[in-house]
């Protein structure tokens, strides 16, 4: 409709007779034609041998199944778990072995690509193969360009959902831990008022201070319950991130790879998170060399396994 009221506009600015619909309703279509053709011109003009190769893989079955590697590439993330991340990170990959040049996704309005990518993912498998050459190519590039950008999306997104989950149980555990410990603490804090209460009298009195504590508790008792104390003590910023510990299994089976699968960039004044992002991916590539102490554990391989 819009290119219908485009040509009677310009055939009326022009002093043309507006010819029969018919007329103009195939117009319209050879022009939608053209441009259909001219962006497959676009998708598919630095496409060499190697690139068609692997775009028609795309449409073959993955090994030793019967999906389609599109199929495959296509599938939804799934729940927030290392396994599925690290599943959309070889997926990610996968696209990436076809090596589409990037310039691609620039040279063509986002629209369409989009507009196609919607198309090619509507479209079975097989009916690929009955495409045109021209449509087929560039009907694949717009959909794994649209993909790689949606599976990047999605891990990112994974990851947050992920590590989300591992701060929540972290505080659950943190409030859990210290509310099972409330009555011993209360305990512990009573038990040292009095006996610091003892030891002021004995100042006072400048009689002796370890009678004074034994008055309270016997001296055994006390020295079991100074570890008592110990265990009961949380770590000196009193949060819940010591809990996060736990965690490092789920977190190594897939944080090394996600490091190594992204650049991160950013503005000049988030250049200390990048170094923070960069820092463990190094270390993980080193190994134990040139490791801080302090080096969170997740990130660091350990006795040169990963």
């Amino acid at each position: 409709m819009v290119l219908a009221r485009c040509v009677i506009e310009q055939l009326r600015s022009e002093q043309v007779i507006i010819p029969p619909l018919t007329v103009i309703e195939r117009l319209c279509a050879e022009a939608i034609t053209r441009a259909e053709r001219r962006l497959y011109r676009k998708l598919t003009r630095g496409l060499d041998e190697s690139h068609r190769t692997a775009l028609d893989n795309v449409l073959g079955s993955r090994l030793n199944t019967k999906q389609s590697t599109l199929a495959w590439l296509r599938q939804a993330p799934g729940a927030a778990n290392p396994r599925n991340i690290v599943e959309h990170i070889e997926r990610l990959k996968a696209i990436r072995s076809v090596a589409l040049p990037q310039e691609f996704a620039r040279n063509v309005h986002q629209n369409h690509l989009l507009r196609l990518a919607r198309e090619g993912a509507q479209t079975p498998t097989n009916d690929f193969r009955d495409l045109a050459n021209e449509r087929r190519y560039a009907t694949l590039v717009a959909v794994l360009l649209e993909t790689s950008a949606t599976i990047t999306d999605e891990i990112l997104e994974l990851n947050d959902r992920l590590l989300g989950s591992l701060f929540a149980k972290a505080k659950r555990q943190f409030e859990s831990s210290f509310q099972d410990a409330g009555r011993a603490i209360n305990n512990k804090v009573r038990l040292y008022a009095k006996i610091g209460q003892a030891l002021i009298d004995a100042k006072t009195s400048q009689s002796d201070p370890f009678l004074a504590i034994e008055s309270i508790v016997p001296w055994e008792r006390f020295i079991e319950t100074v570890a008592e104390a110990e265990q009961l003590a949380q770590s000196e910023d009193f949060d819940y991130l010591g809990f996060l510990d736990d965690s490092y299994p789920q977190l190594r089976r897939y944080l090394p790879t996600l490091l190594e699968t992204f650049d991160f960039k950013a503005t000049p004044a988030a250049q200390d998170v990048l170094d923070a992002v960069s820092a463990p991916r190094r270390w993980n590539r080193d190994g134990r060399r040139n490791v801080p102490e302090n080096a969170p554990r997740a990130f660091v391989r350990r006795s040169g396994r990963s």
